[in-house]
């Protein structure tokens, strides 16, 4: 059995994806998202890197919660996701 996939909205767009992925994971999977934001001195993109909450290239913002690692947050039908790079 499939589990049904949910919805999250990242900037303001709606995006279908599995239950169960990070928000990394649906970026990268269902965006084909490589950056979603920049470094704060030189200005280099960033994204998903590491995958196991070891670095901070993925930072996003969840629900209003600033500086999360987009591969430690599971996703969850109706978040709100925002990302640097909208």
């Amino acid at each position: 059995m499939t589990a049904k996939p949910v919805t999250i909205t990242v900037d303001g767009e709606s995006v279908r994806t599995e239950p169960g992925r990070s928000v990394a994971a649906a970026l990268t999977l269902e965006q084909q998202r490589t950056a979603w934001r920049n470094t704060r001195f030189n200005q280099e993109p960033r994204g998903l890197f590491c995958g196991i909450g070891a670095c901070f290239d993925c930072l996003i913002t969840v629900d209003g919660t600033p500086g999360l690692r987009g591969c430690m947050v599971q996703v969850e039908d109706g978040m709100s996701v925002e990302t640097d790079k909208s």
